[in-house]
């Protein structure tokens, strides 16, 4: 089977003129006084500064993006609901480190458990909730190291719901910027949740450690951590003029460090990037040529926005090269992979995504399939 490659038009938003060369000057990464860092941008995917991205970290409260990624995936499938109330165990009310101050003789709701799970980051409403999901807390751990490589995360292993210290709980910051960019895409119902600046429950109120929640309007979540070992790390969103950019910082000194460090990246990743939409889901970008079918030729696209992030004014320097699969012989699927398409700048490959068939395409009838496959057999198009 060959392929056959076309230069395909970009989003007519990216016919624009080509900017001068100072535009797209990109200064180098700023230092970063951690132990490791991420930055990517959220829509496609790209990413723009790193260091150390797989090296093994301890996540601490980190974690507990793992664990809120259960809870809303259970709620989504009726497992659990917003309103159910639940029993503190004695593990839960006895559990070390941060804490909602749960009461065990007092059921508590599902969905201030995940209030104090986020903006307290409460410890005793992790191991709750992973009871309620998986009847443990260390069957969940396994849940959550399965639910880990389903996301890609391939260097990632969970002992527990919290993030409190164990030799065997362990991810990176690539991973790490893998399932923040989850929960955002899977569960936007709730991200919101990460913005809350304090929660009261059992009339303590405790604010969301995140200080860039309170110093940048553009941040809007997402997650602090800390354990002696581990040291001060966050994951922080910040969204502007349409684009998002996740940073993952970890091994900092102090609580102000993690802050100042992160929104040194956060700047850096919006301020000197775009990252332009160059086509919508959906929507047809060519027509591929079908064999043996009840239709001659299937319109093809992608399942999802393609986006890519290029330095500020090189946008309309970007080149889109489709090629499809040939000959394409029905039955096809809607959704099946057909092709790919490379995005290009200045000759070098940016960002690769597949080409799917936006239409399915059944077989033809008897003699239709007949005069195809002679056309194939004898090389005619």
């Amino acid at each position: 089977m060959k392929t056959t490659i076309t230069r395909i038009l970009l989003a007519a938003s990216l016919a624009m003129p080509v900017a001068a060369s100072a535009a797209a000057f990109v200064p180098p990464v700023p230092e970063i006084a951690g132990k490791a860092f991420y930055l990517v941008d959220f829509n496609s995917g790209q990413v723009l500064a790193a260091q150390d991205p797989d090296a093994r970290v301890e996540p601490a409260s980190l974690t507990k993006l793992m664990t809120a990624y259960l809870t809303f995936k259970a709620i989504k499938e009726k497992r659990l609901s917003l309103d159910q109330m639940l029993t503190v165990s004695s593990r839960g009310w006895k559990t070390d480190g941060s804490r909602m101050f749960l009461d065990p003789k007092v059921p508590v709701k599902v969905d201030d458990l995940i209030k104090g799970m986020i903006v307290q980051s409460g410890n005793d409403a992790c191991v709750t909730l992973a009871e309620a999901i998986a009847g443990s807390e260390d069957v969940f751990a396994q849940v959550m190291t399965q639910q880990a490589q389903k996301l890609g995360m391939k260097n990632t292993q969970f002992r527990n719901a919290t993030g409190l210290p164990h030799a065997d709980h362990y991810t990176t910051v690539h991973d790490l910027a893998i399932l923040s960019a989850a929960l955002i895409r899977d569960f936007p119902e709730f991200y919101p949740t990460y913005s809350i600046k304090s929660f009261t429950y059992n009339k303590i109120t405790q604010p969301n450690r995140n200080l860039l929640l309170y110093r940048d309007p553009n941040v809007d979540g997402m997650k602090t951590g800390y354990t002696d070992t581990a040291g001060y790390n966050m994951i922080t969103s910040s969204h502007r003029d349409g684009r998002r950019v996740i940073s993952v910082v970890v091994g900092t000194a102090s609580p102000e460090a993690r802050a100042v460090e992160s929104a040194k990246l956060l700047n850096y990743g919006l301020q000197f990037f775009d990252t332009p939409k160059l086509y919508s889901a959906a929507k047809p970008v060519s027509e591929v040529p079908v064999y043996k079918g009840a239709a001659k030729a299937v319109p093809v696209g992608f399942s999802q926005d393609v986006y890519a992030t290029v330095a500020k004014g090189q946008a309309a320097q970007l080149k889109a090269d489709l090629s499809t699969m040939q000959p394409l012989i029905a039955p096809i699927k809607a959704g099946q992979t057909v092709g790919k398409l490379v995005v290009s700048l200045d000759g070098k490959p940016l960002l690769e995504r597949p080409v799917v068939a936006l239409q399915a395409v059944e077989e033809g009838g008897f003699f239709s399939r007949l005069w195809d496959s002679i056309k194939l057999m004898l090389g005619w198009k």
